[in-house]
């Protein structure tokens, strides 16, 4: 979810590399969207990301690509840890009632108690992203891709905040990136068309 960040001192950050439910993104991109909460059973660990990521790739169509994309979701939201699971429960029962401060301060004990837990780190760059904070979200989402680089949700995420800032070729680099990872994710396509011809001045 390889990438690198480069952060600008004057407040424009810039990357060189999905998340509350229905929020848009620049233009008609969207900040991809995991499951609201963590799965009631634990996510069978033998099954490997490399062969989800694979089928991802060679998906024939949307629904079957979308069916793959929930299963990489249920690996990276499932933890071992009922104390980060209630938490994260708390978390987006705060944000479904508009508390994102409560939100935030619930996922910054969920990242102290288990700082490898992506999603946790996900969630909160969701919500800066909300409160117009784009550092913190890009900070969060560096993490999140230090630890999974194919997070296709934090890659499209880091996209959505070049393009908000006007950089529009560090978000199309972004875009790019995302569709080789997940070619059939809606929207991208376009959005790589329209910022292609903005960029280069033509179709890529």
């Amino acid at each position: 979810m390889l990438l690198r960040f480069r952060y600008a001192a004057t407040g424009v950050l810039a990357a060189l590399v999905l998340l509350s439910p229905g929020f848009a993104g620049a233009e008609n991109g969207r900040w991809i969207e995991p499951p609201e909460t963590p799965p009631a059973k634990r996510v069978d660990r033998t099954e490997n990301l490399d062969f989800l990521f694979g089928a991802l790739k060679v998906a024939p169509d949307e629904d079957s690509a979308k069916s793959i994309e929930q299963r990489i979701w249920a690996r990276w939201i499932v933890t071992r840890s009922d104390t980060a699971n209630l938490l994260m429960v708390r978390a987006k029962s705060a944000v479904d009632g508009k508390d994102l401060d409560l939100a935030i301060r619930l996922l910054d004990a969920i990242i102290a108690i288990k700082p490898d837990y992506v999603e946790a780190w996900n969630r909160r760059a969701t919500i800066y992203y909300q409160k117009k904070d784009f550092g913190r979200s890009l900070a969060d989402l560096r993490q999140v891709l230090a630890r999974e680089p194919r997070h296709f949700g934090a890659i499209m995420g880091v996209g959505l905040i070049m393009q908000d800032l006007g950089e529009d070729r560090r978000a199309l680099a972004m875009y790019r990136r995302v569709i080789e990872i997940y070619p059939r994710l809606p929207r991208v396509s376009d959005l790589i068309k329209t910022l292609s011809q903005k960029v280069d001045g033509r179709d890529i």
